[in-house]
């Protein structure tokens, strides 16, 4: 018989005793917890409770690929104190820890994700059983949103799977697949899809387990086991944790604070901590700034490239050039979005190159076991190479991904047009020559798009898509589906030298140059943006780019946008002495010697002329280089370059790494208040001139009291 209880769960009694509870929220395609959802289990527990047939509960999701993707997010946003998102998270708890102490087992059938409070969930059962689908994740990310697993996860994980690797999944957010939450101890079986339920059941028919500490072994026996050996290893924890944050991301720390707390085991003092921490986390801007980036990609998801311009459907796909970009693209290309891709270059080794980069890729994870062997076969099989056009014909889209020079881009247009079908959308991966050039000699221009990646193309999520004047809505929609099949976030830009993302590097990139050259020392610039929030400072971002890359950039900026991109001379004198950065192993670090790219090389300083000491604090150099970025942020939105402040900042954060708990150029503007930025630009003007004049829209803005948001 099947007892219907309001909307999101279902209980359905069988003949042996074990009852199935399905949660499936109406309306949506994947499960997430909501606040309303407590009063709800808690009736659910209580009709359970006083069943006496039943002798125990399989709790299953509704939904076919996912079992519970989180706690809904937009319940936070309607915190308005510390104390209200404390009392979510002890109402969280305190639903789980009745499941716990119930007196007949819970087992979690899991399959698809379990995230966040689904693994919370799951881990207040009393056994777990998961599919083996690549589907399958296990994981805590919610650091990843500046907070904390708020409902017992910070207690019953490390008490499960040990400290160290309950500490590694809450501290980096990564999920676990399903042979590694075995290997950990985080489920108990891992079945194929077809025998879910029923495992789950013969698990629910054995009673409640006496479930033991993790045996620990060697090393971990001192390090998890005695209190010595838990204070060497949270030492350890916070000062690795340190390195990383450089103190700018609260979460981490607040872990690490309740883990060692409660040593590993759930105590009551931990679950205290825990809801105490996540409330004060749930208020903080970095938390704040974190969350408006996950509403935002998950908006840009659903959106298409143009409103109401349907894409066209992809079957397959051509790359030209076999280089570093082209085998990434072409990784992409078979292995996310699952589409045979053709690879032409004009020697048969950048052919034997790309298809290297996919197969090193693909081998790291199935020596891994992340991947069988029979998968990786089948994703190499999707990629072909040729030294001519043979196999283009039929491709839908041709991604072109050779030298930055616009005749040979030109000629590639040429060449698809008469190789291929009148209908193949020719895209090109250039990062700064205005699309409308490459399109210039087209017989079919409205096919002609920009599709830009960023390096390394299998990890950098952006993709910059660039239509000129004359491409067309569904080459553009077409163009913004296959960057999303192939995992990318994309964002549509106007033509023009740069486009966006290049466009407001630049000139952040020749502050941090006109500092070196004021005497600033290398790892002193180094340290201060990366001290800021960026992954790496803007000298090591110009040796890992290449210095000759930068400086051609430079005059296709300064010819289609004028003085103020105007490189300064030091650019020159490297290239005189063959310094290219990383790639040729001269640059502005040395590439010789025990720690090849961490230590400056100091030759450099007498080649430039610098007398280097370190006048500048690190705030003062970072705001020299990151205003200027502001700025071009603001002109960019002013020109129609990016359609709002929120492709701004998702561009900005996915395309070089701007801190993410900043929130992006915009959302960071507006913490500082318009009026502010435009006060100390002009401060800057008044010493180093109309490089700093602030953007028209800034002053209208500040002169109104107006924000982005």
């Amino acid at each position: 018989m099947t007892e219907q209880i309001q909307s999101a769960f279902t209980l359905e009694k069988f003949d042996d005793g074990i009852a199935v509870l399905t949660m499936d929220v109406p309306g949506e395609s994947m499960n997430t917890l909501k606040a309303e959802f407590g009063e709800q289990i808690t009736s659910m527990l209580d009709d359970i409770e006083k069943d006496t047939e039943i002798k125990g509960v399989v709790l299953a999701s509704g939904k076919p690929s996912s079992f519970v993707a989180g706690a809904d997010i937009t319940m936070l946003a309607a915190c308005k104190t510390a104390e209200e998102a404390e009392a979510l998270s002890k109402g969280g708890q305190q639903v789980f820890d009745r499941m716990e102490n119930f007196r007949v087992p819970f087992v979690a059938a899991i399959h698809g994700p379990a995230l966040g409070g689904g693994l919370e969930l799951a881990l207040a059962c009393h056994y777990r059983v998961c599919t083996d689908s690549p589907k399958t994740q296990l994981g805590v990310p919610e650091v990843q949103l500046g907070l904390l697993p708020g409902s017992g996860g910070t207690q019953r994980l490390p008490a499960l799977i040990g400290i160290q690797q309950a500490m590694k999944m809450m501290l980096t957010g990564a999920p676990a697949r399903p042979k590694q939450a075995k290997k950990y101890g985080i489920v108990d079986e891992v079945v194929p899809e077809s025998v879910l339920l029923d495992v789950a059941r013969k698990f629910a028919l054995k009673g409640k387990p006496n479930r033991k500490p993790p045996a620990l072994k060697g090393a971990n026996k001192f390090l998890e086991g005695t209190s010595l050996g838990r204070q060497i290893l949270f030492k350890q924890a916070r000062k690795q944790t340190l390195s990383k944050t450089k103190g700018n991301y609260p979460a981490p720390e607040h872990i690490l604070d309740i883990m060692e707390a409660s040593g590993g085991k759930a105590t009551t003092r931990g679950y205290e901590l825990e809801a105490k921490y996540f409330g004060k986390l749930v208020m903080t801007p970095e938390s704040e700034q974190l969350r408006n980036i996950f509403f935002a990609t998950t908006e840009m998801k659903k959106e298409t490239g143009v409103d109401g311009v349907a894409p066209v459907k992809m079957e397959k796909v051509g790359v030209l050039g076999g280089g570093l970009m082209g085998g990434g693209i072409a990784f992409v290309t078979a292995s996310k979005a699952k589409l045979p891709a053709r690879i032409k270059d004009v020697r048969a080794e950048g052919i034997a190159n790309a298809m290297k980069y996919s197969y090193d890729l693909l081998n790291k994870k199935v020596k891994r076991k992340f991947m069988r062997k029979s998968e990786m076969q089948k994703q190499m099989a999707m990629l072909t190479g040729s030294l001519n056009y043979d196999g283009f014909k039929d491709t839908d889209i041709v991604v072109e991904a050779v030298f930055e020079d616009l005749n040979l881009k030109q000629q590639m247009v040429n060449d698809v047009e008469n190789n291929c079908k009148e209908s193949t959308i020719f895209a090109s991966n250039t990062s700064s020559i205005p699309i409308r050039q490459i399109a210039e000699k087209a017989a079919r221009p409205e096919q002609v798009i920009g599709l830009h990646y960023f390096s390394p193309v299998d990890k950098m999520p952006l993709a910059e898509v660039i239509a000129h004047e004359k491409t067309s809505d569904e080459t553009i929609s077409t163009t913004v589906e296959f960057a999303k099949k192939q995992g990318k976030t994309p964002i549509v830009v106007k033509d023009g030298a740069g486009f966006y993302v290049n466009r407001i590097l630049a000139p952040y990139m020749n502050e941090a140059a006109n500092v070196l050259l004021a005497g600033e020392p290398i790892e002193h610039i180094d340290a201060a943006l990366v001290k800021f929030g960026f992954p790496v400072g803007p000298m090591k971002l110009l040796d890992e780019v290449g210095i000759d890359v930068g400086a051609k950039i430079s005059p296709i900026l300064v010819a289609d946008l004028g003085e103020r991109f105007k490189a300064p001379d030091a650019f020159d004198k490297l290239l005189a002495d063959d310094r290219k950065g990383k790639k040729n192993g001269r640059g502005l670090y040395s590439y010789t010697g025990k720690k090849p790219g961490k230590e400056v090389d100091g030759s450099v300083y007498s080649l430039l002329g610098i007398e280097t000491s370190k006048k500048m604090s690190f705030e003062q150099i970072a705001e020299r280089c990151v205003l200027l970025m502001l700025n071009e942020a603001a002109l960019c939105l002013a020109e129609g370059v990016i359609r709002n402040p929120r492709d701004g900042d998702i561009g900005t954060i996915f395309g070089i790494g701007f801190p993410p708990f900043l929130g992006g150029p915009f959302r960071y503007m507006d913490s500082l208040g318009v009026s502010h930025v435009v006060a100390r630009l002009e401060h800057y003007q008044g010493q180093f001139g109309d490089k700093f004049a602030p953007a028209d829209i800034l002053k209208t803005m500040a002169k109104e009291n107006k924000s982005f948001y």
